[in-house]
Order: structure tokens, then C-alpha cells, then sequence
């Protein structure tokens, strides 16, 4: 999107805007959230001064969105650039996407997953994807209502801290 601020059709008193860096305690405060949530703060190592300089620093590695419901910031959206090897085209990693409980049900999830749909289509990418949790029944549901594809024979593969940095050395 053109403008920094999107206010979706439909939806009185609610706008999504990127974030600014003046906005990262807000976006920390929905990440720490969003692990409780999943039940993984114990994983959370995030800092605002880590998320000041990858998401607003020289080069920048994700972008944000937030959603504000009555000028109140409700939710977000993390997300990057990816790319298909098998499409030979650009696509779009959705990182997170919370929105608090008590809003709910209101339309918000939508309209920011909407959103950043939209931001692919603008950008030519080819496709939107997201990882959810398999005991997560509500998002699971949300999404496939959205016509999501879940990809259940795909398993998610990590690599962090010492054995990471084991692998780097092995070259």
C-alpha cells in the first residue's frame, strides 16, 4: 500500500498503519503476547533495542503492521520477503499475526492478514505463508475458512544458537 495508513471497508473506528520506530514497545509488547499465548516466553529474547535495529535500522529484515480499533492498538503483523525456487518468484513469510483476545472476533485478524494479502499482490509476489501451531484449533479454522491450504506434510526445520553456530563452523 501507497499510504502508511489503511482503514479497511466495513469496520468502524479501526485503521492498520506500519509501524514506526516509535512503535516498538508496542510491537515487543505484542510479540512477549502473542508467546504467552503459544506458550513459548520462555523463548522470547527479543529486546526493543534488537527490534529498533533490524526492523528500523539500516537494513531493514521484517516490517510491521498494527491494527488500532478506536485508536488503541489491538494487533499486528510481521512479516518478510521470501522467495520460491519452485515458482522462481517472489512470495511473503507472515511471521506473526495476533490480535489481543478481547477484540476477537470483530474482524481484525482478517483485515490484517487482508492486508498484507494485498501487499503481496501490489509487490508481485506469488504467494502468502504462515506456519500455526498444530494444537491451535481457532487459528487453524480461521485460516482454512480464508481458504488457506494447510501444508501438513511440510514440517517445520530450525537451527539456533549453539548448534547453529556449530554448522557455521563445519565450512
Amino acid at each position: 500500500m501507497k499510504d502508511k495508513k489503511y482503514i479497511p471497508n466495513g469496520i468502524k473506528d479501526f485503521e492498520i498503519r506500519q509501524a514506526e520506530e516509535k512503535d516498538v514497545s508496542i510491537i515487543l509488547d505484542f510479540i512477549k503476547q502473542l508467546a504467552v499465548y503459544e506458550k513459548l516466553i520462555h523463548e522470547v529474547i527479543a529486546t526493543e533495542e534488537l527490534l529498533k535495529e533490524y526492523l528500523f535500522g539500516d537494513i531493514r529484515y521484517a516490517e510491521v503492521v498494527i491494527a488500532y480499533y478506536r485508536k488503541i492498538p489491538v494487533g499486528y503483523a510481521l512479516f518478510f520477503h521470501n522467495f520460491s525456487t519452485f515458482m522462481g518468484q517472489p512470495g511473503i513469510y507472515l511471521e506473526d499475526l495476533f490480535v489481543q483476545p478481547e477484540y476477537r472476533g470483530k474482524g481484525f485478524g482478517k483485515a490484517l492478514l487482508s492486508y498484507v494479502a494485498r501487499l503481496a499482490v501490489e509487490r508481485n509476489c506469488k504467494k502468502l505463508e504462515w506456519a500455526v501451531l498444530d494444537w491451535n484449533e481457532p487459528a487453524i479454522e480461521f485460516y482454512e475458512s480464508l481458504g488457506a491450504d494447510l501444508k501438513r506434510e511440510w514440517l517445520l526445520t530450525r537451527m539456533t544458537g549453539e548448534s547453529l553456530e556449530k554448522l557455521a563452523q563445519e565450512i
